[in-house]
């Protein structure tokens, strides 16, 4: 943490710990107290923000994994509206001083998929779908939390030739500090014991309080965000001399993911480990990951509601050859069966887009369609059903331009650990486009928060001085052909 000590105390420190100690005595206080209170801290954040930027715009990357549990009182969209606003205002100030605006071609790309999603409010705005300008609201802020998206891979990308992105990463880890710490909270301590911000909010529906959502809004979103730093510890694991360290911190992390009984996590898992070992597989490295996976089913079948659920499967068309679709939804208004019911979900709402094949029903506003007026735990229905075939097409251009550049960049990095980062990227990447089979990956903002936190590092310069300067030496196996 070597950008931590130039001061001992600095600005963005301050003003977050200002944040903390400021914001729950606003909550049952008069709006204008709250805007006055919330205007203050933007001013202190945008003067930290010239003061020290990498400080500043680290600190709140670290602060966002611990605002869901306040989404009660829209904390983080605050959070998120105030982190554009200073971003904006910061690359404005650079742009009229002249000064490097760092921008990779990704980005353009990106910036074009997001301006490409304000054409459904824009027509939900003016009639053009098939529901009102009642839900106006919901598509705009949908937008908003996209942008959002954009404005953190932007204002990420400002780190470039400031600091070494290994840095940026391992400050990243920090925020796993306080999720993990109210996960422990919520294993050891009885629900009525804990603050009632972090006693379980997942739907009774299916749910129950045996799960754990540490900071974060659900179990599920909790799951995700332990995905994508399982990735990164893994890819640590390998680059560090402390294994042991890195092997241990990445068990506990698999504890945790099995604590969630979020189980779209396990083919999430499957598909990431995997992904990481291709390049050097090894037979070893396989068995490693089965026994793995064997563990995270033996933990998560330890648990009553674990079990209840491995044994839901069986009950559905999947495995059972006598259980029809048909019946499948049926029997979903009644048997508790999730995965039923996620196949009635989606059935519902495939013969709603229907209706409306072309441009959808409208960013954001799939769970006000069908009959079970819910999310579509399943992102490329939600994305077909929303944005039609059109924002289907602009979706998939959208996520293989993903997957291209950063192979792109994997397949031309003259770095091996660059390298082996982009690889870790590439799993994430495919891990997430497993879960959006079954979950609403989409809605799990603080997932995507830090993924887009990260994808600019790809590009950076990953080569430092004494990599650069340090000799090469050939293998063993050749020395002796080059001494002679």
């Amino acid at each position: 943490m070597e950008i931590y000590k130039k001061r001992f105390f600095p600005p963005a420190l301050i003003t977050l710990a200002l944040a903390v100690c400021l914001m729950p005595m606003t909550l049952g206080a008069h709006k204008t107290y709250i805007a006055l209170v919330s205007i203050s801290i933007l001013g202190l954040l945008l003067y930290s923000l010239f003061k020290q930027f990498e400080v500043t715009i680290l600190s709140l990357l670290v602060f966002r994994s611990f605002l869901d549990v306040f989404s009660e009182f829209h904390i983080p969209s605050v959070f998120a509206i105030g982190l554009d606003i200073l971003a904006i205002i910061y690359i404005f100030f650079l742009f009229i001083g002249k000064k490097k605006i760092h921008f990779d071609r990704f980005g353009w790309i990106f910036l074009a998929w997001v301006l490409s999603q304000a054409i459904w409010p824009l027509l939900t705005a003016t009639g053009g779908l098939e529901l009102g300008k009642e839900y106006l609201y919901d598509s705009i802020r949908e937008w908003m939390r996209i942008f959002s998206w954009f404005v953190v891979y932007l204002i990420s990308s400002q780190f470039k030739d400031r600091i070494h992105p290994e840095q940026v990463i391992n400050v990243l880890f920090c925020a796993l500090i306080i999720p993990l710490f109210a996960a422990t909270l919520q294993l050891i301590l009885p629900v009525n014991a804990l603050p009632e911000f972090l006693q379980s909010t997942s739907s009774p529906l299916f749910e129950t309080a045996s799960r754990i959502n540490g900071t974060l809004g659900h179990p599920n979103t909790f799951a995700s965000f332990l995905v994508l730093f399982i990735g990164l510890t893994y890819w640590k694991m390998g680059q560090s001399k402390n294994t042991m360290v890195w092997g241990s911190f990445l068990a506990v992390e698999i504890f945790f993911l099995v604590s969630t009984k979020a189980l779209f996590s396990l083919p999430m898992l499957a598909t990431l480990l995997l992904v990481l070992i291709i390049p050097e597989f090894k037979v070893k490295s396989l068995i490693g990951i089965l026994f793995v996976l064997l563990l995270f089913v033996a933990l998560f079948a330890s648990s009553e509601f674990g079990r209840e659920r491995l044994a839901s499967i069986s009950e559905t068309p999947l495995l059972n050859p006598d259980m029809t679709l048909n019946r499948a939804i049926l029997l979903s208004w009644s048997d508790g069966n999730s995965f039923n019911w996620r196949l009635a979900q989606w059935n519902f709402l495939i013969e709603e887009w229907k209706q409306a094949p072309f441009f959808g029903y409208g960013l954001g506003l799939a769970r006000f369609i069908g009959p079970l007026r819910n999310y579509a735990h399943n992102d490329y229905v939600r994305v077909l059903v929303e944005n039609g075939l059109i924002g289907a097409l602009f979706f998939l251009l959208f996520y293989f331009s993903q997957l291209a550049y950063l192979v792109n960049q994997y397949t031309s990095s003259i770095s091996r650990v660059r390298k082996k980062f982009c690889l870790c990227l590439i799993a994430i990447f495919l891990a997430t486009l497993m879960g959006m089979v079954t979950e609403n990956i989409w809605t799990h903002t603080t997932f995507f928060f830090y993924w887009w936190a990260l994808v600019p590092m790809v590009s950076f310069n990953w080569v430092n001085a004494q990599e650069t300067e340090k000799p090469f030496t050939p293998h063993r196996r050749y020395q002796s052909n080059v001494q002679s």
